[in-house]
């Protein structure tokens, strides 16, 4: 899994009532990560409807709430024992 930050126009999702959340998230932000998984055409919401529906209305108060944080889940470019520094297989 890697965790990024991407624009909230780049993710499909299914609009939700986000609820006591728009409130939340104008003061805190996002604290946990929206699930995505990369597709061809950017990303697709695994789990976060709701915050990505709640940042959908924010950002006409602040852009701030344009770029949020994500979960990538189905890349996994960066596995394997090179990412982690160690070259060679010691198990």
């Amino acid at each position: 899994m890697i965790n990024k930050t991407v624009d909230i126009s780049e993710i499909r999702y299914i609009e939700k009532d986000p609820g006591d959340l728009t409130a939340s998230i104008r003061v805190r932000g996002i604290a946990i990560p929206v699930q995505v998984n990369v597709t061809e055409d950017g990303y697709e919401c695994a789990d976060g409807n709701r915050r990505l529906s709640a940042c959908a209305q924010l950002i006409r108060e602040d852009e701030r709430f344009r770029r949020i944080p994500v979960m990538i889940l189905n890349d996994y470019s960066k596995a394997g024992s090179s990412y982690w520094g160690n070259t060679q297989n010691r198990h």
